[in-house]
């Protein structure tokens, strides 16, 4: 199966749509006073909007492409077994930052990623409580749609030893290992963030940096991977400055570190 750059187009704007009504499900539950708050398994929070979200982003891409099979955050994970051979997958997390969505902070996105082999291109992540859309297509570039205007993106070019980068950190996992590496800019500005929007500042052009050495799964990356990398960054794995690639037999992912475009 091999499917066509216009064909990955259609699917992008059909799931720009998609997450717009995700969003609008999200948002509805965000203003009710009972977001109906469990524990999964490994204690991680879901909500309804969780579920609300996952169910319209799933069968969106059902609809529109029922030979793709989908990694979802909320589904049942198939074996690598069955996983091992698939040419395409979509990569689906319907609520990025649960967390911040329970803070009511706004800092949370759908993410909607499509992955040939164990290489993400295409991806949509949307920010409904900040009206913000993002989407890059191997090959077309990226571009956000922010107050109504949309805009090609492309990352910001830096040295390591420039004084003042701004590095994006989580607001809950500035570890040991994230701290190191933050010591090793020369005066760097701290730039919290939620959810995939930390890859979308970098993106934008809005920060440099985003070390992470804490741990992720591949539906919290896959899409913004797809998207920064359209822009002209990179997210390398920390230990063999190799790309993160997806679909692994382990849904981990390693440390990593995505950046603008480094020119030393």
């Amino acid at each position: 199966m091999e499917i066509t750059q216009s064909t990955v187009e259609k699917y992008i704007k059909e799931i720009i749509l998609s997450s717009r009504a995700a969003g609008a499900a999200i948002m509805e539950i965000y203003n009710e006073d009972d977001l109906g708050i469990q524990s999964k398994s490994d204690e991680s929070p879901l909500t309804k909007a969780d579920l609300a979200a996952n169910e319209i982003l799933c069968n969106t891409l059902r609809s529109i492409s029922p030979e793709i099979p989908i990694i979802s955050e909320e589904n049942d994970q198939m074996s690598y077994m069955d996983r091992a051979g698939w040419e395409y997958c979509w990569v689906v997390d319907p609520l990025d930052g649960t967390k911040e969505f329970i803070k009511r902070n706004g800092e949370f996105t759908t993410n909607v990623a499509l992955v040939r082999g164990d290489v993400a291109i295409a991806g949509v992540i949307y920010a409904p409580a900040l009206d913000e859309m993002y989407w890059g297509i191997y090959g077309n570039g990226a571009y956000s749609e922010i107050n109504g205007e949309v805009a090609k993106m492309q990352v910001n070019t830096y040295s390591k030893s420039d004084k003042g980068l701004k590095l994006v950190c989580s607001r809950s996992h500035l570890n040991e290992a994230t701290q190191a590496i933050v010591d090793e800019y020369n005066d760097p500005e701290l730039v919290a963030s939620g959810s995939s929007l930390k890859f979308m500042k970098i993106a934008k052009g809005d920060a440099h940096v985003y070390p992470r050495m804490a741990p992720t799964m591949e539906w919290d990356t896959c899409a913004a991977q797809a998207i920064l990398e359209e822009a002209g960054g990179s997210v390398l794995q920390a230990d063999t400055l190799e790309p993160v690639v997806y679909n692994k037999e382990n849904l981990l992912n390693p440390s990593f570190v995505a950046a603008a475009n480094q020119e030393d």
